[in-house]
C-alpha cells in the first residue's frame, strides 16, 4: 500500500509539473521574455510601456501626435517573431483606420508617433489577438509591427 501511495504521489507531482500556468499574467510574462530575447538577439533597444508594449521610434516625424480617437492613415507591415509576414500595405499604398477599432497595441502605439513618423512595435499577445489568434496568426503570438503614420 505504501508503494502504491508513493507512486500516486509521484504521478500527481509529475502531472502538476507538466501543467503550464496559462493565466493572463503568466502569458504576459512569457511574451515579454520573448520580446526581450528578440530585441537582444537583434541588437535592438526598445522602450517598454506598462502594458508590455515595447517600441522603437525609427523616424521622429513632425507636428503633434494623434489622439486615441483619431482616424489614421498608415503604411505598415505585421509579422511574427520568426519573420513570417501576416499582413502589410504594399508599395506606396496606405490604409486608413479609426484607432478605436484597432487592436490595443495599435491604439496605444500609434499615438506615440507624429505625422511622417515611423516606429516598430513589439506587442504581447494580450494587446493583439490573445489566446484565440486570428487567421494565420496563432494563439498567444507576440507580434511585430512596423508602422509609418502618414496622416491623421
Amino acid at each position: 500500500m505504501r508503494l502504491l501511495s508513493l507512486i500516486l504521489v509521484g504521478l500527481s507531482l509529475s502531472t502538476l509539473s507538466c501543467l503550464k500556468d496559462t493565466s493572463p499574467e503568466a502569458q504576459l510574462r512569457e511574451d515579454i521574455d520573448k520580446i526581450k530575447d528578440y530585441l537582444s538577439d537583434h541588437g535592438l533597444t526598445a522602450i517598454e510601456r506598462p502594458s508590455g508594449l515595447h517600441y522603437i521610434i525609427t523616424q521622429e516625424g513632425t507636428g503633434s501626435n494623434p489622439s486615441p480617437l483619431a482616424t489614421v492613415t498608415v503604411r505598415y507591415k505585421g509579422y511574427l517573431l520568426d519573420g513570417t509576414v501576416f499582413d502589410q500595405t504594399s508599395g506606396s499604398s496606405t490604409a486608413t483606420f479609426e484607432l478605436t477599432g484597432l487592436i490595443e497595441a495599435w491604439q496605444e502605439g500609434i499615438p506615440l508617433l507624429k505625422k511622417g513618423g515611423k516606429g516598430t512595435f513589439f506587442s504581447p499577445s494580450a494587446l493583439a489577438y490573445g489566446p484565440t489568434g486570428i487567421g494565420s496568426i496563432p494563439p498567444n503570438s507576440v507580434l511585430i509591427f512596423e508602422i509609418e503614420l502618414v496622416n491623421f
